[in-house]
């Protein structure tokens, strides 16, 4: 049994969430760079451009990729040999969050209730904290802060098990044509297929974590990321909407086993600024 204190996990967290605004991991920028390299439409190029342009001075002002800092949400893999100390997780969590938005000047867009009040909590709690017990003694934070230009135009449908493979390829390509310029493409596309209604969607933005440069261990499902990039990409919406090859620069694919009886599938949006940060205590 090893013991963390969640002092650590608080200043992890801050840590996480004070870096992954600013930059971007250096896979997911060489694929802008790679992109814009691409382009030979000169609008989408100077698009892509700016773009590169406004990723190198976040990093050198240490100031935000985007001026929405996102809702912060978190991937906790919890070595089942771990016991925290020094208080209450979730509690400490929340404080790292916290700090990183108040001490970064980040905005703040967190509303302490959906429909009735709205009322700004001023300091970007509380976060998503989506957990699962792996093996071991260690803990992987991820962080992930969503802005939701992009989460507004994500999908969910759940299909009959009959569905054929065409029938998701289009839902998924709908559903980034539906988006359009509204979620600031190139875009970054993560799909959840399978689990539950509430656990593909947990899957799809999981999928975003993952690495953009990386395909599914499955083949099959590495080769249905290349056909639905393939497809977005031949749509034309380009970079900001204005036209181009580069509508996404990359779709991910998580599956899980599901029921006899269904076949969910989520599309999680992400604009160009794919901001996750991961370590391990």
């Amino acid at each position: 049994m090893r013991e963390i204190s969640v002092n650590v996990v608080k200043s992890v967290v801050t840590e996480l969430f004070s870096n992954c605004n600013v930059s971007l991991e250096k896979n997911e920028k060489q694929l802008i760079v790679n992109a814009a390299n691409n382009e030979f439409d000169e609008p989408a190029k100077s698009i892509m451009n700016t773009l590169i342009q406004n990723l190198e001075m976040a990093e050198e002002e240490n100031c935000p990729i985007c001026q929405d800092t996102g809702m912060a949400v978190l991937f906790l893999e919890i070595g089942q040999d771990v016991h925290f100390t020094d208080g209450n997780l979730e509690k400490a969590i929340n404080e790292g969050v916290r700090d990183a938005y108040i001490n970064s000047h980040f905005r703040l867009s967190v509303v302490n209730d959906p429909i009735f009040d709205r009322k700004n909590t001023n300091d970007n709690t509380p976060a998503i904290i989506l957990s699962r017990i792996v093996d071991g003694e260690s803990v992987k934070i991820t962080a992930i802060p969503k802005g939701f230009g992009s989460e507004n135009k994500s999908q969910i449908k759940m299909f009959n098990p009959t569905a054929d493979l065409d029938s998701i390829v289009d839902f998924v390509v709908k559903t980034a044509v539906n988006a359009g310029s509204s979620a600031c493409p190139p875009f970054f596309i993560g799909v959840g297929i399978g689990g539950t209604f509430d656990y593909c969607a947990y899957l799809s933005k999981y999928a975003l974590t993952r690495g953009a440069n990386t395909h599914n261990d499955n083949p099959q499902y590495a080769e249905l990321e290349e056909k639905i990039l393939k497809k977005i990409n031949e749509t034309g919406i380009g970079p900001q909407g204005f036209g181009g090859k580069t509508t996404a620069l990359g779709v991910n694919i998580e599956y899980y086993p599901t029921h006899i009886a269904g076949l969910p599938v989520a599309v999680n949006m992400c604009c160009h600024a794919i901001r996750h940060k991961s370590k391990t205590i």
